[in-house]
């Protein structure tokens, strides 16, 4: 129990988004979004002018946030960055991938959902040794 990620319990933890405009717009309607007093946001509108360099940057801002509890990043972002998706290990923030309107979600490319999958596998093997 020492060893669990303990999430801020000051108010309320956050949920951070990267994302299509349609997406995060929908998200901040429902009440997501969060503007801190040096006008820092917990999104990131992903369009054609934004930079696999502005999405990284996002991506380790909030991930490294102590007010974040989990990111929602749309999938097809999720490979422009996939390499920092998958070495990131930590249980919170959450990271987990969500489909978007114009690209569907794709499962293969879940690196939740692959974890799970061996786990799952690791567990099974192990319980056949028994």
């Amino acid at each position: 129990m020492a060893n669990r990620a303990q999430i801020p319990t000051n108010n309320s933890a956050l949920i951070a988004m990267i994302a299509d405009e349609d997406t995060v717009t929908g998200f901040l309607l429902a009440g997501v979004g969060n503007v801190d007093l040096r006008r820092k946001t917990n999104y990131l509108i992903v369009d054609s002018k934004t930079t696999v360099k502005q999405i990284e940057d996002a991506f380790k801002e909030f991930t490294t946030r102590d007010d974040v509890a989990i990111v929602l990043i749309s999938q097809y972002v999720a490979n422009m960055i996939r390499f920092l998706v998958d070495s990131y290990n930590k249980p919170v923030p959450a990271i987990l991938e969500i489909p978007s309107k114009d690209h569907p979600y794709d499962p293969a490319h879940d690196s939740v959902l692959s974890r799970v999958k061996y786990l799952f596998s690791a567990e099974s093997v192990a319980s056949d040794r028994r």
